[in-house]
């Protein structure tokens, strides 16, 4: 008690009442629901970063010899102010923070119940202890820092000292959160992804027809594929099952798949890819795509499966795994592997199809989802060189760091929104959250390019930027996903839309980070198949979505 005494006795009081200030706004909505403990540790961070706010505002009025000396009463009533502020507005902004958070559950479709208003009072318990601890270890760093400063006054002036202590703690602590840690956390999690990926999901087994990677007729080991690339190989749809779809005799489609165990780098990676494909047949077929994958190897099933129904089977997927790591440590500390493998896998495809005639070369198409995505687009310099090399691209959920999706929404037309773009009057590239929104009543050539992105997907949406910048999509009209009462406040949105980022796909298809059956009118409108039409569309939209 002694101790929780001192603690509070040197708490500022202007600082905490912006710290309550950020308790009110990190209870705002964002762009999908969150779980009560995960609201609890966005409001601590929140709460105590408007508290180091307030306290650096403070010290920079020290600095400028800014002391105000105020009298006990005057203390004491801003003491109360700032009790009956507290006693007001947070049991208000919980109440308030449960309704908005149903309202995004509706606007979401989300079937769960939310934790009701009672339990959201646990959100004020964990945001209180995560808060404080973080305050705790900011007043650790502050004492080493001054304990430095006094070592360095016997050798520097008392100013010089203080910089030295502070530069150096600050130093000493970015090293080993972005150093140490960083590496040690990350070898531990390859270490373990390494030896999980050697599992299966449940139900996976080694297919037996030669048109997949892993059957006993093809040159990569079914154990080297990896957990994704197992269950990728196995799972599609079989020649009978589109058939059944078709009414019409099908084939069986080719999945060339090569897992990191199977090669020693990305680029043999990619070398046996094309091995496979090849050995498959798989240039003989109408459309050939190339699929970059996420993290650990994972394809979207609906896309893929979406694109081999619609011709009948006549088609082939080149794909590879890239990494151990599972796409959330991936997506933070390794950027460059999508990248590397992206480029090598498309260009040896490229270029085995370029040595063809003319004539009998396939369809070539790309797609990739998430980090997928973003490795894949670095195989082109841009919308116009992905029009050029290929016959059809669908990117599906791209992160906001990735170069040429910035760059296109950048330059889009005066007046679209920066959560529906439109470039060059949708010429050769469109954008949508759903399929209607492809239609813009203009000319679109041959060659298409989509890029299909949810107004609530925060994976979309994440940046750094958000902690200072207030983002186009924050200023424009919302998406029809999304609450129009969200809005941006420097720090807390990076927060919120970081802890969004949690359960992205833990919501139905259509929201979030969870794309799905919508990925068949994608391919129709990309491809525009012979004979296809929208009975068509709608009947492999049921089958997609089971």
């Amino acid at each position: 008690m002694h101790m929780l005494r001192q603690f509070g006795r040197r708490l500022e009081p202007a600082a905490l009442f912006l710290a309550t200030v950020f308790f009110a706004l990190s209870m705002t909505p964002s762009l999908l629901p969150r779980p009560w403990y995960l609201q609890g540790v966005a409001t601590g961070i929140s709460v105590a970063t408007g508290y180091g706010l307030g306290c650096l505002v403070i010290w920079i009025a020290h600095l400028c010899g800014i002391r105000p000396r105020w009298l006990p009463d005057t203390r004491r009533f801003g003491w109360w102010t700032l009790a009956v502020t507290a006693v007001v507005v947070i049991p208000l902004f919980l109440i308030l923070g449960s309704w908005w958070q149903e309202t995004v559950r509706q606007l979401v479709e989300v079937d769960v119940e939310g934790p009701g208003r009672i339990l959201y009072l646990a959100v004020l318990v964990v945001a209180l202890l995560v808060a404080v601890l973080l305050l705790g270890a900011a007043r650790g760093l502050r004492w080493c820092a001054r304990r430095l400063a006094v070592l360095c006054t016997r050798f520097v002036p008392i100013p010089v000292a203080k910089g030295i202590g502070i530069a150096v703690v600050a130093l000493l602590t970015l090293f080993v959160i972005n150093g140490a840690v960083n590496r040690v956390l990350i070898a531990a999690v390859a270490s373990s992804s390494e030896i999980a990926d050697k599992g299966s999901h449940p139900g996976v087994e080694q297919p037996t027809t030669p048109e997949n990677s892993g059957s006993p007729e093809s040159n990569e080991a079914w154990d080297s594929l990896g957990m994704e690339g197992r269950r990728f190989v196995s799972s599609g749809p079989t020649a009978q099952d589109i058939e059944a779809f078709t009414g019409e005799p099908a084939l069986t489609p080719v999945r060339a798949y090569v897992g990191a165990a199977g090669a020693d780098s990305i680029d043999e990676a990619a070398d046996r890819v094309v091995a496979e494909l090849r050995r498959t047949g798989a240039f003989d077929r109408e459309v050939l795509a190339v699929a970059t994958t996420t993290g650990r190897g994972w394809v979207n099933e609906a896309v893929a499966g979406s694109l081999e129904y619609m011709y009948g089977g006549d088609t082939a997927i080149a794909s590879m795994q890239y990494s151990f790591l599972p796409s959330p440590i991936a997506f933070l500390a390794d950027r460059d592997s999508p990248r590397e493998a992206g480029r090598a896998l498309f260009d040896r495809v490229y270029d085995a199809v370029q040595d063809l005639p003319a004539e009998s070369r396939p369809k070539l198409v790309v797609f990739g989802e998430s980090l997928g995505a973003y490795g894949g687009q670095d195989a082109f310099g841009g919308g116009r060189d992905m029009v050029a090399r290929t016959d059809g691209a669908l990117w599906v959920g791209n992160p906001n760091f990735t170069k040429q999706w910035s760059e296109i929404t950048a330059d889009r037309d005066a007046g679209s929104r920066e959560i529906l773009p439109v470039v060059a009057g949708g010429r050769y590239v469109r954008f949508a959250g759903r399929p209607d929104e492809l239609e813009l009543g203009s000319a679109w050539d041959a060659s298409r390019v989509v890029y299909w992105q949810h107004a609530s997907d925060p994976i979309t949406w994440w940046s750094p930027n958000l902690v200072l910048h207030q983002p186009d999509w924050l200023r424009e009209e919302r998406g029809v996903d999304v609450d129009p009462g969200v809005r941006w406040f420097p720090f807390v949105t990076f927060w919120q839309t970081t802890f969004d980022m949690v359960f992205s796909t833990d919501v139905p298809q259509g929201y979030g980070h969870n794309y799905g059956e919508d990925a068949v009118d994608m391919w129709a409108e990309i491809l525009q198949p012979d004979g296809w039409g929208a009975e068509d569309t709608e009947r492999l939209r049921n089958i997609i979505a089971g």
